[in-house]
């Protein structure tokens, strides 16, 4: 689930920075997705320390660029209206 969830953020990142638009995309989902992946790496953490731990963070890294894209393209939305 880990690696297939993360391939599709690349994709997502890369639209959202080529495209200037937040359109279909939610802040809300983002930052739960978000804070999923934090636990996940506090659980990891916590009680199971192993290499899957590699993709929470990477997950957790490729998410946060997704919402600073978000936050930029909102701010460039609302500059040009």
């Amino acid at each position: 689930m880990l690696v297939c969830f993360g391939a599709a953020w690349p994709f997502s990142i890369y639209k959202s920075y080529k495209s200037g638009s937040n359109k279909g995309k939610s802040l809300v989902f983002l930052f739960i997705v978000l804070f999923g992946y934090v636990f996940g790496i506090i659980h990891k953490v916590l009680h199971d320390l192993d290499a899957i731990l590699g993709l929470y963070l990477l997950n957790s890294l490729m998410v946060a660029a997704d919402i600073v894209i978000y936050w930029k393209n909102s701010r460039a939305a609302t500059v040009k209206e």
